[in-house]
């Protein structure tokens, strides 16, 4: 994971579907910035309110991610939602659906942010696309408490890499070390993102569905934090190929994973 962690500045056009920003939806708005306040250091100021509440975590004055509040009455899933680049996302919205995706909100714009619209593939698992204006997305990577990888886990791997190549006119190659039945998005020969088929092995009660990396100074202390915090360790720290990595939820049960970087 660490080929897609180069800085962009907070204008920089991103290839389309370069993964380009994460958002949360939650239903504590004020909880859930204080947990990630404290385990990333992360500060927040008011964002778009087009889809409700919602704010935008700065790391060192520098967007990073964006947590809003879930409408009231409506039974979604608290989960991180990561966004793919799109240079027209009117035109890309039209192809998930020509590709058998559903799109579950817009396209809209965000102010004058950008554009936006959240769809899922056909196996169910949800993303975001963005058309970046006057925010562009992320403004900071390869560093403690920056998003820097994002994986699907997904029943097998093949349909559902043809529907995000014919999409977003990835590449794929193999990922040997990750399993047998995982590949590699590449965008101009460069690593973006990951597929992992993992059959019946998603989580119990929980469909194909994306998972975003945060790194982390150091893994051990910030899996202590998750407990005290309010957190849930789901997968215990193990070595890899991009470092020591973990699974964890955050009070309300967002799925994400956090790795410290070997370097």
């Amino acid at each position: 994971m660490t080929e897609a962690r180069e800085p962009a500045g907070p204008h920089a056009r991103r290839l389309p579907g370069t993964p380009c920003w994460v958002s949360l939806m939650t239903h504590g708005l004020e909880a859930t910035e204080a947990f990630y306040g404290e385990l990333f250091g992360w500060e927040f100021r008011p964002g778009p309110q087009q889809l409700g509440p919602y704010v935008r975590a700065l790391l060192d004055g520098r967007e990073v991610a964006g947590v809003g509040r879930l409408p009231t009455g409506r039974r979604l899933p608290v989960a991180w939602t990561p966004y793919l680049a799109s240079d027209d996302v009117d035109r890309t919205a039209d192809t998930v659906r020509l590709c058998g995706g559903t799109l579950a909100v817009g396209p809209l714009d965000a102010a004058e942010a950008g554009r936006m619209a959240i769809a899922s593939d056909p196996s169910g698992a949800v993303f975001g696309i963005w058309q970046g204006a006057a925010h562009a997305g992320t403004a900071v990577t390869g560093v403690p408490g920056a998003p820097v990888w994002n994986e699907l886990l997904t029943f097998e791997t093949e349909s559902v890499a043809k529907f995000y190549k014919s999409v977003f006119r990835y590449q794929d190659e193999p990922v040997v070390s990750a399993g047998t039945d995982s590949l590699a998005l590449l965008l101009d020969g460069r690593p973006v993102a990951e597929l992992h088929g993992v059959g019946q092995g998603l989580p119990p009660g929980r469909g194909p569905h994306w998972r975003t990396y945060f790194e982390v100074a150091d893994l051990d202390v910030t899996l202590r934090q998750v407990a005290e915090l309010g957190g849930r360790v789901l997968a215990p720290a193990h070595d890899g190929p991009h470092g020591r990595t973990a699974t964890v939820a955050d009070p309300e049960g967002a799925e994400f994973s956090v790795v410290q970087d070997p370097r």
